[in-house]
């Protein structure tokens, strides 16, 4: 069950080149905007606000 859990050689190639192209395209937005864009949980927050307006927080309480 072990060996299910690994991951391959292309698996680990894959996820290299999609966290390259997300730190390029963050930096293209941050050209643009020239402004850095938020990170970590300030940068959940943010995402969350922008699909409805409201805080994941309160999309939990209701």
């Amino acid at each position: 069950m072990d060996h299910e859990r690994k991951s391959s050689e292309a698996g680990k190639r894959a996820a290299e080149g999609l966290r390259e192209a997300a730190a390029k395209d963050e930096a293209k937005r941050e050209s643009k905007t020239g402004q850095d864009l938020a990170k970590g949980a300030d940068r959940f927050e943010e995402r969350s606000r922008s699909s409805d307006g409201r805080s994941a927080e309160d999309k939990q309480k209701g």
